[in-house]
């Protein structure tokens, strides 16, 4: 069956989250003073990070829900288990507007886009929340290239659960094997897309390689080429 859609992720692969999370927090951190218990910016951010990866899968497993997640993480950050849910949104506030003055998409998301514009539909599945994303995609001037954005906060389930994906292929009226998944995470993404009847591609920015069994492209450059049938980049041909 032809592919007809793809589904994007947005985090790490159109847009260039990384980045804009160390250079946030690197702001906030100096406008706010370093927090105790760190002796440098770059100590604190590691922590920062390390938190970040460990509440999001709490929030990921059901385990917890989108806000309360963010304001764990602040109050784990900042060793203040008493602080309100309200402070810890103070706090996580004032990062946001350091954070979203370095948002940026990658150089080769919008080129992309454009080039597959007119022979496929394109859709967004994120592991956030429509709140965050719809905003995002709407600051970066790229929200009305995505017919739908199906986000886990509201569906009350996540990738990689073949739910979460079923359910961005039901908002384009398509079926799961018409439809290609591109993410940055190989087993999140990539994997849990091929599980779920999808057509799962890796976005391996980094080039780490080492998972033969997946699809894997290193530069969204090379996604039309994929779709297309041409495998030249050493990817599975999945497509047919």
């Amino acid at each position: 069956m032809a592919i007809r859609a793809v589904l994007w992720d947005i985090d790490d692969t159109i847009f260039d989250y990384a980045r804009a999370d160390v250079t946030g927090m690197r702001e906030h951190l100096t406008a706010e003073g370093l927090v105790d218990g760190f002796d440098s910016v770059d100590q604190a951010l590691r922590r920062w990070q390390e938190l970040t990866v460990i509440h999001w899968r709490r929030f990921e497993a059901g385990g917890v829900d989108f806000l309360e997640q963010r304001r764990e993480r602040v109050r784990d950050f900042l060793d203040a288990p008493s602080l309100t849910a309200d402070e810890a949104d103070g706090w996580f506030e004032r990062y946001l507007t350091h954070y979203e003055a370095a948002w940026e998409l990658f150089p080769d998301a919008v080129p992309v886009l454009d080039v597959l514009a007119a022979d496929y539909r394109h859709a967004v599945l994120s592991n956030s929340s429509i709140h965050n994303q719809e905003r995002k995609l709407r600051m970066l001037g790229v929200r009305d290239r995505f017919e739908a954005v199906v986000c886990a906060a509201e569906l009350g389930f996540a990738k990689p659960a073949a739910e979460a994906f079923h359910a961005a292929c039901a908002a384009l009226g398509l079926a799961p094997a018409e439809v290609a998944y591109v993410g940055d995470q190989p087993d999140i993404d990539a994997r849990g897309a091929v599980l779920a009847g999808l057509t799962g591609i890796w976005l391996d920015r980094g080039g780490r390689g080492g998972r033969p069994e997946l699809t894997r492209i290193t530069d969204l450059h090379q996604l039309p080429a994929l779709l297309r049938g041409d495998t030249r980049f050493g990817a599975s041909d999945t497509f047919g």
